[in-house]
């Protein structure tokens, strides 16, 4: 077997997409890659304990001091092969895509096209699909490129809208029945391709 693709998650909140993806390493369902490094643009995101929890290495890029050289850097210093962006908040450039093709994959809370672009993420996403009154919503694993959502689709999984949800527990919905789900699935069969 040839050996394990090395994985950057980038993140800058909770962490939650990062937990399933740890969660998943430890089950088995990722086999062909292994985080190797977790990025932050945010050095009070909980995610980074989460990492540290697990006895991966974190690196934090302030956000006032921001720049894509030091990711960037940071990707080649570790010989990065797969960057998950898992709930990163900060859209990457086209010189910074160009560098990574098929190489870069984001998890949106929606079934793009849908509720997906510029301005479109976290609780704005869920808001603008309970307001337009859609009964299906989801969420969707694409490669990254320099359109924000604009990459090619990998997986979609749909969820169901009840009457009563909220953007809070849409969200949470579409975390555990479809993000957390797709994710790890997506990085598996990404790596196992490369």
């Amino acid at each position: 077997m040839s050996e394990k693709k090395r994985i950057a998650v980038l993140v800058s909140g909770g962490g939650t997409n990062l937990q399933a993806i740890i969660d998943a390493q430890k089950s088995g369902i990722i086999k062909s890659g292994e985080v190797v490094l977790v990025l932050s643009n945010n050095e009070k995101a909980y995610a980074l304990e989460r990492a540290k929890n697990a006895g991966i290495k974190t690196i934090t890029v302030k956000r006032s001091a921001y720049t894509e050289g030091q990711i960037f850097k940071a990707m080649m210093d570790e010989k990065i092969d797969l960057i998950v962006l898992a709930g990163f908040m900060t859209v990457l450039s086209e010189e910074f895509t160009k560098e990574f093709p098929r190489r870069i994959l984001n998890v949106h809370p929606s079934l793009i096209p849908s509720f997906c672009g510029k301005g479109y993420y976290g609780l704005k996403v869920h808001e603008e699909a309970l307001k337009k009154g859609v009964k299906v919503t989801g969420a969707t694993v694409h490669f990254v490129n320099e359109i924000p959502d604009g990459g090619e689709i990998i997986f979609q999984k749909a969820v169901e809208v009840a009457d009563d949800d909220t953007p809070e527990t849409l969200q949470k919905k579409v975390m555990e029945q479809a993000e957390w789900i797709l994710l790890p699935r997506a990085i598996e069969k990404v790596c196992s391709e490369m």
